[in-house]
């Protein structure tokens, strides 16, 4: 099926958060397996990745969906809230780049674009942000080192979800998905992300006020898109009243990243999964 002239977005990771599964479609690791295999051979965890990325790539794309909330770039830390967990490649930045990398390639091979998650950083949260705001008290010299440090190599990405995260060092009043200071200093500029950023799901209890206030924050602080994911449909009237119309940087911004995705290149869905299953098997890991 052809995709759309416009982004469908899924979550489509693999393990826990997989929104095509049994019996239509098959199981996918989650990111930690990725990140088990890579510590026994680094060549091999980023085959698998790349791999289990594109058969994902080939379920999404049958169904005309053309954009996977994928990779994560989130580096967790011990103490952290389980929400990210087994979803996180690991956690040192250099390891969880290399292995998100693969992930988007293998996204690439199938014609499918990725949105890079959750900028600029999930993994220290303590609380899940879909019931709760998290607040990381981190210093910013360390995000820098560590947290930031993930998102910087694949700031190349055409899009980028954000984190519902307050980070007291840099704008303790608000979380980066509505703080102009976090969105212009530090995920445009430390970073150096110039893709379609759009916010986490609008819907969830880390943000504050009605759907509506959210949707006018949101923009207000430099998200180019609001994403609603719940279905509630008088929700998503509250969203669209409030959404401008795509223009300017925003929509230079979807435009290039729809004219980033590539034609799938020819592919054994079969052969692949055999490859995968023995790749996840070696480790002892299973998929």
């Amino acid at each position: 099926m052809d995709a759309p002239d416009a982004p469908v977005l899924i979550d489509q990771e693999g393990g826990r958060v997989q929104r095509l599964g049994p019996p239509h479609w098959p199981v996918y690791p989650p990111g930690a397996l990725f990140g088990a295999l890579y510590d026994l051979d680094p060549a091999l965890g980023l085959a698998a990745a790349r791999l289990s990325a594109r058969l994902i790539a080939a379920d999404l794309a049958d169904l005309g969906i053309n954009a996977d909330c994928l990779p994560l770039a989130d580096v967790p830390v011990a103490g952290a809230d389980a929400v990210i967990g087994n979803r996180a490649y690991g956690t040192e930045p250099a390891k969880v780049a290399a292995i998100a990398r693969a992930v988007t390639d293998g996204l690439d091979q199938g014609g499918i674009l990725p949105v890079l998650k959750h900028i600029p950083g999930h993994g220290r949260a303590t609380a899940d942000s879909h019931f709760g705001l998290p607040t990381v008290d981190t210093p910013e010299k360390e995000l820098e080192r560590t947290d930031f440090a993930a998102f910087q190599p694949l700031s190349d990405l055409p899009m980028a979800m954000t984190a519902h995260v307050v980070f007291s060092a840099l704008d303790p009043a608000h979380p980066a998905t509505t703080s102009a200071t976090i969105i212009e200093r530090v995920i445009r500029g430390v970073i150096g992300f110039q893709g379609l950023l759009m916010s986490d799901d609008v819907s969830m209890n880390a943000l504050a006020g009605s759907i509506a206030e959210r949707t006018r924050a949101i923009f207000s602080a430099g998200c180019d898109v609001v994403l609603h994911c719940n279905g509630r449909f008088d929700e998503m009237r509250e969203v669209a009243a409030e959404t401008p119309e795509l223009s300017g940087k925003a929509l230079d911004r979807a435009r290039r990243a729809l004219a980033s995705r590539r034609a799938p290149q020819p592919f054994d869905r079969r052969a692949a999964r055999t490859e995968l299953d023995a790749m996840m098997s070696r480790a002892g890991t299973g998929a």
